[in-house]
């Protein structure tokens, strides 16, 4: 039988490696430092979460995935309640803020279970694969180096401080891409699903159990239709070993 060979796209975080555990666990240690700071004023963990997430989301829609945009959500949040409670910000704490954001980045880089064997399989099955990250480059440089993932991606791999549906058709016109053979991989609706389908491409999304506010979008049913999910990364070389097939035949 002869076999079509596809062009996969992967998302990094939250989908080759954790991610947003790491942001959880500082945000616990934010929550805590904010309950002791605001204890006089009755503030609760739940308004600092939701005010946190909110000024996330705004950050990240108007300046991308820039790695200051979460200490600074941080310190923004307590500003917001230092107003709110008609306190003075201290620079102190700021500081203190500051460094507990920036801190998640230095966290260890732990791969999604399945994440060789997935990426061994299609790389032994011929199928190009490609990186598709968001966020600073020395971070990101950071993570592939330390997964050793230049191994299936070489120089194959794409770094952007704005995912959005601009960014994935710059990156399909940049390479020698078919549509109809080109997957993109991911778990966030909004900087992986939605611009592939869009794009005209195929997508798979990597749906987790805990997935950050941003990420999350409705879409449009026609849209649902076209994508598949699945719950673990060791579900991609089935699905992309049987579209191998059947496009040849197509």
């Amino acid at each position: 039988m002869k076999y079509s060979t596809q062009q996969v796209i992967f998302d990094l975080d939250d989908t080759l490696v954790h991610c947003n555990k790491y942001f959880d666990l500082i945000l616990g240690q934010y929550f805590e430092m904010m309950g002791d700071w605001f204890k006089d004023f009755g503030a609760t963990t739940a308004e600092f979460r939701n005010k946190q997430a909110e000024i996330d989301v705004q950050t990240v829609n108007t300046s991308g995935l820039a790695s200051e945009n979460f200490p600074k959500s941080l310190i923004a949040t307590y500003r917001f309640f230092c107003g709110q409670y008609g306190r003075p910000a201290e620079a102190f704490h700021e500081q203190q803020l500051m460094k507990l954001g920036l801190s998640v980045y230095d966290q260890e880089i732990e791969a999604y279970p399945g994440m060789v064997e997935t990426l061994d399989i299609l790389k032994q099955d011929g199928h190009d694969l490609y990186l598709y990250t968001g966020g600073d480059d020395t971070i990101q440089q950071r993570k592939i180096e330390q997964m050793k993932l230049t191994t299936y991606f070489e120089d194959r791999i794409f770094i952007r401080q704005h995912k959005n549906v601009e960014a994935l058709e710059t990156i399909l016109s940049t390479r020698n891409f078919e549509r109809k053979r080109t997957w993109m991989i991911g778990n966030s609706l909004r900087t992986d699903v939605l611009p592939a389908v869009t794009a005209g491409i195929n997508s798979i999304y990597l749906k987790q159990q805990k997935e950050w506010l941003y990420n999350l979008i409705e879409l449009q049913r026609e849209m649902q239709q076209s994508v598949l999910t699945i719950s673990s990364i060791t579900e991609v070389p089935p699905v992309i070993r049987s579209a191998a097939k059947q496009s040849h035949h197509g």
